[in-house]
This record gives C-alpha cells, structure tokens and sequence, in this order.
C-alpha cells in the first residue's frame, strides 16, 4: 500500500467532491485538476487568459502548501473546452514557468465542471 498525505490550502478552492486538492507519495505532489475560480469564489469564463492564470495561480496555491514551487513542476496537463484557446493558454503558461519548461499535455473535452472552459492539473516534486 503507497502511504500518501493530503495537501489542503484555503488558498485554492475546496474539493467539490471526495478528492484531495492535492496528494504527497513518494516525494511527488499531485495537485486535482484545478478550475478557473478565483479568491472571492467567483469562475472566470469570458477571458481565456485570465482562466488560465486562475488555475495556475491554484495549482501553485497547493504547491506550496506542501512545500513546493513552480520551478519543481515536471508535468502538467491542461484540459480545454476549446482547442482554438491554445495559443492564448500557451501565452499564459509561458509566463508562469521558466525553462527547461514541464513536460505538458494537452486535451480538448467535452465539458468540464461547472462549465468551465479550462482546468489545469500538474505532477511536481518535493525540493
């Protein structure tokens, strides 16, 4: 059996369903898919841009509750109701990391929660 801990924050949106924000096993961090919410609750879904810096800000949010920084991201993967959101994300996703960049993914869906159009999720590393 892998032994994990939780990693909770209340400055990233509470799990709207039994999942952690985020789990530690292993000296990785796995951060649940994060929505565009912003501090005062409130989803963001008329500016693509500003939905992606919302969910990195999450992630990074939960990163650092359990110790950790951008720069110990390995993989991220982004979910996208609409693929022609690419290159405003990449622009976004750009800013928020430094070379060598995480290895990504990138997924276009049918829907996602609350009907978001973006959630981002990453894989990281305890320093």
């Amino acid at each position: 059996m892998i032994n994990r801990d939780e990693v909770r924050t209340d400055r990233a949106p509470g799990a709207v369903g039994p999942y952690s924000q985020g789990t530690i096993a292993d000296g990785l961090i796995f951060t649940s898919g994060q929505l565009p919410v912003t501090s005062e609750g409130e989803l963001v879904v008329d500016d693509i841009g500003a939905a992606a810096k919302h969910c990195l800000d999450n992630v990074f949010a939960i990163l650092q509750a359990a110790g950790a920084e951008p720069k110990d991201v390995l993989k991220v993967t982004v979910f996208l109701t609409d693929m022609a959101d690419f290159g405003a994300v990449n622009a976004v996703y750009e800013k928020a990391f430094e070379a060598p960049y995480p290895a990504r993914s990138c997924i276009q869906v049918a829907g996602l929660p609350k009907g978001a159009p973006i959630e981002i999720e990453a894989i990281a590393r305890l320093p």
